[in-house]
């Protein structure tokens, strides 16, 4: 469904009558396409302090095709401020130095990506500095406006490690992604992809859940990316399932990821007998209040979104059909950070995903060489969100630092980024900031 008021705002009257009563006035975001792959400018490093990184973060920058730049008379599109040696109360206000002359001008829709490290619990000093940066990121996103997003990516070790992150972070890719806090590694070391344009090269990826809206948006930007998909779904599903397979030039496979022999059938059903991603998206609702819900809307729900995930990623670890190298992306939700009421069944399930990722990703990584990351969408206009009551919907749309609902392609491009490798344990919003949950 159209969001008639994010149109509106867009014209001039709209933009006159709604800055009179103070209403969100949302920018319609600019998400990647094929006319419009990169940010349109120069990309501005600052540095708080003293780097950790020396010149490595502008030569890892320059690598990745940006015009990096020490000082702009301009618009930069992007900010980089190294703030790794940003070390106590003191050195903070090497922050406000560096970036308070220039946030008024970076273009809209530009991007603010802060560098830090992990606080350090045997320097207090320093951890409180650095847990310092993350109030100020958060804030800072929520102050932006027209379209532009702030991010804090921690690096504790080279920042080769971060390539894959800000080259994500310093797209179009992540237009929907703002206010977040990403650490790196610690991971098995990522060359830099042959083709950038095409990182999944060679790799084959399994989405659940991809007959329709976000799954469906995650195998296109898969395959977009290089990668060679099958698509999962229930079987009443399939003719959905098969056209999207079709479009993609992949393969569908009709099954109900609840069954007791669905690792195995997917391990059998990959080319090759092996999975370099696994994407676990597949979920359903049974919505109701906790005194209203029967044990036939919660099972269900817990059974999908949760116990599905824990056993097929069991299942195809141990069998090892997800070798070295490769990435599980398990979809999670803000109702499980936040919570929601009528959703006690629901938000329990995507709070146990986040569990998964942070308990499963270390050790999957230690014994496998595999990743294990979330995402958790936010307010995204796919069927079911269009079914929502109008002023809850409206609701979602305008409560994040955006102003506007997120679209399933923005939870693809995440994915997707996740696919790559270079971050492990990490669950990320792609939720425009919502002012619900941390």
């Amino acid at each position: 469904m159209a969001d008639r008021y994010l149109n509106f705002t867009a014209t001039a009257p709209g933009r006159f009558l709604t800055r009179r009563l103070g209403l969100p006035q949302p920018t319609p975001l600019r998400r990647w396409s094929p006319e419009h792959r990169r940010l349109d400018g120069e990309l501005l490093l600052l540095t708080a302090g003293t780097s950790r990184h020396g010149d490595d973060v502008r030569d890892l920058l320059a690598a990745a095709g940006h015009a990096v730049s020490d000082s702009t008379g301009g618009a930069p599109a992007s900010v980089v401020l190294d703030a790794t040696g940003v070390a106590d109360v003191a050195s903070l206000s090497g922050v406000h130095a560096a970036l308070h002359p220039v946030v008024r001008s970076v273009a809209d829709h530009g991007r603010v990506v802060v560098l830090g490290t992990p606080p350090d619990p045997a320097d207090h000093h320093q951890a409180a500095a650095q847990q310092a940066l993350e109030g100020f990121v958060r804030s800072l996103a929520k102050e932006l406006g027209r379209g532009r997003t702030a991010s804090l990516v921690r690096v504790p070790g080279p920042i080769a490690s971060a390539e894959s992150t800000l080259r994500f972070l310093l797209s179009p890719k992540s237009a929907y992604v703002t206010g977040q806090v990403i650490e790196t590694g610690p991971c098995e070391a990522v060359a830099g992809p042959t083709d950038p344009e095409r990182p999944l090269t060679g790799r084959t990826a399994l989405v659940t859940g991809a007959a329709r809206g976000i799954g469906a948006a995650v195998a296109e930007v898969l395959v977009r990316d290089g990668a060679e998909v099958v698509v999962l779904d229930v079987p009443s599903a399939a003719a959905e399932l098969r056209r999207v397979a079709e479009r993609l030039g992949g393969t569908a496979l009709p099954l109900d990821i609840t069954a007791a022999d669905a690792g195995e059938r997917i391990a059998a059903a990959a080319p090759g007998g092996g999975l370099d991603v696994l994407v676990h998206n597949a979920g359903i609702t049974r919505d109701r209040k906790l005194a209203n819900m029967g044990r036939d809307r919660w099972d269900p729900v817990l059974d999908v979104n949760l116990a599905s995930v824990l056993t097929t990623t069991d299942a195809l670890l141990k069998a090892g059909a997800i070798p070295p190298g490769g990435r599980v992306v398990a979809t999670a939700s803000i109702a499980g950070i936040a919570g929601n009421a009528g959703q006690t069944n629901y938000a329990a399930s995507k709070a146990g995903v986040v569990g998964l990722v942070r308990s499963l990703g270390p050790r999957a990584l230690a014994e496998h060489g595999v990743t294990v990351n979330g995402v958790a969408p936010g307010f995204i206009e796919t069927k079911m969100t269009a079914a929502v009551p109008l002023l809850i919907r409206e609701a979602g749309r305008r409560m994040n630092s955006l102003a506007q609902g997120g679209l399933p392609v923005d939870v693809a491009e995440a994915t997707a980024w996740l696919a790559q490798g270079g971050v492990n344990a990490q669950v990320i919003r792609v939720c425009g900031q919502s002012l619900l949950g941390a």
